[in-house]
C-alpha cells in the first residue's frame, strides 16, 4: 500500500477497464470453485447455448440475472459455482455442414458418417470460441476450469449410462409409433420442439363411394394427399344417420381400394359430416383408432416429404405438390364435393421451420410415466422445485401430467450414438423393424453380449441414429459435476441452488432435468426455478431470426459498455417473469435505456474522482471508520440511507427481485450519494474546520467503499477499477471476493430520512423559485420559511445550514407568520410550508416580465400547432399509434408549461 494520490482518468474507459478486469480475473482463477471452501454450496448451472451460436440478447439477459445472483453469493460467502458449458446441438451443426456440402454437390451419404462427424468436430472447434469468448465479454464470473461440452468424454460416458441404465430398468423401447416428423432435418422430433401456428388453409370435402349400392360418404380434410393412405372410415356408434352403414365398405377414390366403415366412440358427430376418414400412419388420433380395430397402417411418405410408392401415381412428388393433384384428380372424377376456407392450427418443427408430418416410424422412446411421476411427487409432496414466479408451478404440473413417451432417436450422425448394436446376420446384413439387438456400454461389451445370444459368427452393426439433445441435456445438472462418478463437486453442488431460464423451455428443459435427477439422483436437479420474461424489441414485439428484429448485444456493448449493458437488462425488469422492452433506434444503432445506465457508470465514475481528490491520498483504511459520536446531520442522514439500501438490496436479491435491487442501487447511489450527500459536504471539505472534514471524508470514504460493493454484482468491471483505485489494493486481491457490506441496524434512522426528505423538498421548491425569478446563481437571497407545524419548523431549524448552502441564501427566516410588509416575493408550497423569496434588489421585474410573456407566447404557439394537429382526422385516423400518442402528450406538457408560465406573470404582474 503506498501513501501516493489514487486517480481515476478524466473519463471512464469502458472497453479498456473491462478487458482489464475479465483478463485478470481468469488469469488468477479468481472464480475457480473448492468443494472444501467454508461456505454454503451455492451452484447454478449455465444454460448452455448452442456450440455454433453466438450471443444474443436472450443470452445476455439470462446470463446477466446469473452473475449477479452468483457474485452476489460469492461475496456474501457462500461456496460458488458457476458452470459454464456448451451444447452440441445436433440438428443445427448438421443444418450448417449439410450446407456446406451443398455447396460442394454432395451429400453427408457421399461423406461417409466418419469423414462427416471429423467435418463436424473441424466445425466445433472453429466456431465454439465464438460464444464462449461472447460471454467472457459479458463478465460473466464463471469457472472456465470446469467448462463443459455435451459431446465431451465424461459427458458421453454419462450419457452412455443413462441409457444403459434406463433400458435394464426397462424404461426404454424400440418400436412402432406415431412420430413428429421433419421433412426437412429428415429426422424425429419430440413434441415440446413443435410450435403450433394459426394459419389460413382450406378444408377439402370429398365423396366416398359406397362400394356396393348407390350413395357415398362425405368426409373433409385439411390435408388431402393423405387421403392416399386411409384405410377406413370411422362414424360415432350412437350415430343414427350412419348406424346402417356401419360393417359396409367404400371404395376408396384415386386408389381404387375397398375399406371398411367402422364404428368408433372418438368420432364426434356434431363435428362436420360425421364421418371421419382415418389414415392411422399420419394422424396421431387415427393411429389409435387404427389399433383399435386392427387396421392397416399405410405409409405414403418418403423421410424428405416427398410420395412414396404407396401413393401410386403421385410417387415421388412432394407433398404440397401432391396436395393439388390430388385436390385436381377429385375434381377430375367426380369426388369433389367443396372446398372452404378454413383457419386452424397448424404444427411446425421449431427446428427445420417447416410443417411436421405425423409418420409412423420405428424408434427409440423413453417410458415417460414413471419418471414424470417421480417428478410430480416431489412437487406435490415437497414443493420441490419451487417456482418464481409461482404461477408457473401450475405450467410445469400440467406437462408432467400430460406428458406421453419421449421419442429420444434422431435420425442424425452429429450427436451421442445409440449404444445399441443389431445382430444384422439375423436379418440379411440389413436393420428391419424386426432385427433383434443388445444394449450395452462399449462395443466389445456388446460383442460378448450377442456373441453368447447368437452365437460366434454373429455379425453387429450399431445403431446409426443419435440421441435427442435432450436427452444429454436432461443430464446437465449432474453429469457436468462428475456423474455417474461420486465425485467431491457431486456431493458438494448437487443439487444446485438455482436454475434461471425462460418459460419457453419449461417443456424441452426443465421437465427433463427434474425427471432425469428425479430417477437417477432421487433429487430434484435444483432448489428454485427462477422464470425470467423475454427481451422485446422497441415495439414491444418477441425477437426472433424470421422476426429479423434481434438486437446485437455486442454492438450495445461496444457502444456503451458491458455494465451498462448487464445493469441495463436487469434494472428493466419490473417483477419476476415479467417481458421487458428494450428501447432501441435502429437507423442509429442507439439505445436510450442503455445510454441512461451509461450515463449512470459515468456519474459514479466523476463521484468516485471527486472523493478521491478530496481523500488527500488516504484510504477508506487509512482513514477509518467515522466515529458516531462525531457524526453531523447529514453523515448519519447518508449512513442511515446507505445500511437502508444494503438491507433492501439483500432482501431483494434473497427473493430474485433483481429488477428491484437495481432500482434502489440507483436511487440511492445517483440521488442520495451523488445529488445530495457529496454537495452537502463540499462546504466542509473545504472549510477550516479540520475534525469536521475529516469525518466528511471517513463518511464519503466508506460509503464510496461500500457502494462498490454493493454495486459490484450489477456492474462488475467498473467497480471493481474504482474500488482497487480507492483501497489502493494490487493485484494480490480484488472486489470481487471481499465481503458484501455487513448491515447495520443501529445506524438505520428512519425518523432523520423523513426529516431530510423535507428538507430535501424545500431546497427543491426554493431552487425553482430562484430559477423561476431567472436569479443569477451567484447571487445570495433572503428566503422566508413559514409553517404553523412546530416539528416542521424543528426540522427546518436542523438543516439551516444545508438550505443556506445549497439555495445561496444570505438570509433565512423561519417563522410561523408571515411578515406583514413583504414587498415583492415569489412563493411556492411545500406540503404545509410557505417558501418566499422577496425579489426586490435581486430581480429586474420589468425585463423578468418581459421575458416571460416571450416563453408564454412560445408555448402558446406550440398548443395551438399541435392541437391544430389532433384535430385533423386524417391525422389521428392514419398516423402510426405511437405518434398520436407522443402528440397528445407533447400538447398536455406545453398546457402544463402554460398554466405555470401563466401564474408567473400573474405573480409578477401584481408585485408591479
Amino acid at each position: 500500500m503506498t501513501s501516493t494520490i489514487p486517480n481515476l482518468p478524466s473519463q471512464y474507459d469502458s472497453s479498456t477497464t473491462e478487458a482489464k478486469w475479465q483478463t485478470y480475473w481468469e488469469e488468477k482463477q479468481t472464480f475457480k470453485a473448492d468443494p472444501n471452501h467454508p461456505g454454503e454450496p451455492y451452484c447454478i448451472m449455465i444454460p448452455p447455448p448452442n456450440v455454433t451460436g453466438s450471443l444474443h440478447m436472450g443470452h445476455a439477459f439470462n446470463n446477466s440475472l446469473i452473475d449477479t445472483l452468483i457474485r452476489y453469493h460469492r461475496m456474501k460467502g457462500d461456496n460458488t459455482l458457476y458452470l459454464p458449458g456448451t451444447d452440441h446441438a445436433s440438428i443445427a451443426v448438421h443444418s450448417v455442414i449439410e450446407r456446406q456440402l451443398k455447396e460442394e454437390g454432395k451429400t453427408r451419404f457421399d461423406l461417409g458418417r466418419d469423414k462427416f462427424l471429423e467435418r463436424a468436430w473441424e466445425w466445433k472447434e472453429q466456431s465454439s470460441g465464438t460464444i464462449t469468448g461472447q460471454l467472457r465479454r459479458l463478465g460473466i464470473s464463471a469457472d472456465w476450469t470446469r467448462e463443459r461440452f455435451t459431446l465431451d468424454e465424461g459427458l458421453a460416458n454419462a450419457v452412455i449410462e443413462a441409457f444403459v441404465r434406463l433400458y435394464e430398468d426397462g424404461l426404454i423401447y424400440r418400436g412402432q409409433y406415431m412420430v413428429n416428423w421433419c421433412p426437412a432435418s429428415e429426422s424425429a422430433v419430440s413434441d415440446v420442439e413443435v410450435e403450433n401456428k394459426e394459419v389460413q388453409g382450406n378444408l377439402w370435402h370429398f365423396r366416398y363411394p359406397l362400394t356396393e349400392g348407390n350413395g357415398y360418404v362425405e368426409v373433409a380434410t385439411t390435408r388431402p394427399e393423405t387421403m392416399l393412405g386411409d384405410t377406413a372410415v370411422a362414424v360415432n356408434p350412437n350415430d343414427e344417420r350412419y348406424k346402417k352403414l356401419i360393417g359396409k365398405t367404400v371404395t376408396l377414390p384415386i386408389m381404387n381400394r375397398e375399406i371398411p366403415i367402422i364404428a368408433d366412440e372418438f368420432v364426434d358427430p356434431e363435428f362436420g359430416t360425421g364421418c371421419v376418414k382415418v389414415t392411422p400412419a399420419h394422424d396421431p388420433n387415427d393411429f389409435q383408432m387404427g389399433q383399435r380395430h386392427q387396421l392397416p397402417m399405410i405409409n405414403i411418405l418418403n423421410k424428405n416429404g416427398s410420395l412414396n410408392e404407396n401413393a401410386g401415381i403421385f410417387e415421388g412428388q412432394d407433398r404440397f405438390v401432391a396436395r393439388k393433384n390430388v385436390v385436381k384428380q377429385l375434381e377430375k372424377e367426380g369426388f369433389l364435393v367443396k372446398i372452404e376456407d378454413y383457419k386452424h392450427s397448424v404444427p411446425y418443427s421449431d427446428r427445420g421451420k417447416v410443417p411436421i408430418e405425423p409418420l409412423l416410424s420405428t424408434q427409440w422412446f423413453v417410458k415417460i410415466r414413471p419418471l414424470a411421476d417421480k417428478a410430480l411427487n416431489c412437487l406435490d409432496n415437497e414443493d420441490n422445485p419451487g417456482f418464481v414466479p409461482e404461477r408457473w408451478m401450475k405450467v410445469y404440473r400440467d406437462w408432467l401430467v400430460k406428458l406421453e413417451d419421449w421419442c429420444i432417436s434422431r435420425q442424425l450422425w452429429w450427436g451421442h450414438q445409440i449404444p445399441a448394436w443389431y445382430a444384422v446376420s439375423e436379418t440379411d446384413g440389413e436393420i428391419t423393424d424386426n432385427t433383434p439387438f443388445v444394449v450395452a456400454k462399449t462395443e466389445a461389451e456388446a460383442v460378448k453380449k450377442a456373441t453368447e445370444k447368437f452365437g460366434k459368427d454373429v455379425k453387429l452393426q450399431q445403431e446409426p441414429d443419435v440421441l435427442d439433445t435432450w436427452f444429454s441435456s436432461g443430464l446437465w445438472p449432474f453429469s457436468t459435476l462428475g456423474w455417474p462418478q461420486e465425485t467431491a463437486d457431486l456431493a458438494t453442488y448437487f443439487p444446485t441452488n438455482t436454475l434461471s431460464t425462460g418459460f419457453d423451455i419449461i417443456f424441452f428443459w426443465v421437465a427433463r432435468m427434474t425427471m432425469m435427477a428425479g430417477y437417477f439422483m432421487d433429487k430434484m436437479p435444483f432448489k428454485t426455478v427462477y422464470i425470467h420474461g423475454l427481451i422485446l424489441d422497441e415495439n414491444g414485439k418477441k425477437m426472433s431470426k424470421t422476426a429479423g428484429n434481434g438486437i446485437d448485444p455486442l454492438l450495445l456493448i461496444n457502444k456503451y459498455g458491458t455494465d451498462a449493458v448487464r445493469y441495463t437488462l436487469i434494472k428493466e425488469v419490473i417483477g419476476a417473469g415479467q417481458d421487458i422492452r428494450l428501447e432501441y433506434n435502429r437507423e442509429k444503432d442507439e439505445s436510450a435505456s442503455v445510454e441512461a445506465s451509461r450515463n449512470f457508470t459515468n456519474k459514479i465514475w466523476n463521484a468516485s474522482r471527486f472523493v478521491m481528490m478530496n481523500l488527500e491520498g488516504k484510504t477508506p483504511q487509512q482513514l477509518g471508520k467515522p466515529d458516531s459520536e462525531k457524526l453531523e446531520l447529514c453523515d448519519q442522514w447518508i449512513l442511515s440511507r446507505f445500511h437502508k439500501t444494503v438491507k433492501q438490496t439483500c432482501e431483494y436479491l434473497e427473493s430474485y427481485g433483481l429488477g428491484e435491487a437495481a432500482r434502489e442501487q440507483y436511487e440511492f447511489i445517483w440521488g442520495d450519494f451523488c445529488d445530495w450527500y457529496i454537495e452537502l459536504v463540499k462546504p466542509r471539505l473545504q472549510g477550516e474546520n479540520t475534525e469536521s472534514k475529516l469525518v466528511a471524508q471517513q463518511t464519503l470514504a466508506y460509503v464510496l467503499e461500500g457502494i462498490m460493493k454493493l454495486l459490484h454484482p450489477f456492474m462488475p468491471h467498473i467497480t471493481e477499477e474504482i474500488w482497487h483505485t480507492l483501497t489502493q489494493t494490487g493485484e494480490e486481491t480484488c472486489l470481487a471476493i471481499q465481503s458484501y457490506p455487513e448491515l447495520e441496524t443501529d445506524l438505520i434512522n428512519d425518523e432523520l430520512e423523513t426529516e431530510f426528505e423535507l428538507i430535501f423538498g424545500t431546497i427543491r421548491t426554493l431552487r425553482n423559485l430562484r430559477a423561476d425569478s431567472d436569479i443569477k446563481p451567484k447571487t445570495k437571497v433572503t428566503a422566508i420559511l413559514q409553517s404553523e407545524n412546530a416539528k416542521e419548523r424543528e426540522i427546518l431549524t436542523k438543516g439551516e445550514n444545508y438550505l443556506k448552502d445549497l439555495v445561496k441564501i444570505e438570509t433565512l427566516n423561519i417563522t410561523d407568520t408571515l411578515p406583514t410588509d413583504l414587498g415583492q416575493t415569489i412563493a411556492g408550497v411545500i406540503g404545509t410550508i410557505q417558501a418566499l423569496i422577496p425579489l426586490a434588489g435581486v430581480v429586474d421585474f420589468a425585463s423578468l416580465q418581459k421575458r416571460t410573456e416571450k416563453k408564454l407566447a412560445k408555448i402558446e404557439k406550440e398548443i395551438e400547432s399541435i392541437s391544430k394537429r389532433l384535430s385533423n382526422k386524417n391525422f389521428v385516423d392514419k398516423a402510426d399509434p405511437e405518434v398520436v400518442q407522443t402528440a397528445r402528450d407533447s400538447l398536455a406538457e406545453a398546457e402544463k408549461q402554460g398554466s405555470i408560465l401563466r401564474d408567473r406573470l400573474q405573480q409578477l404582474q401584481s408585485n408591479s
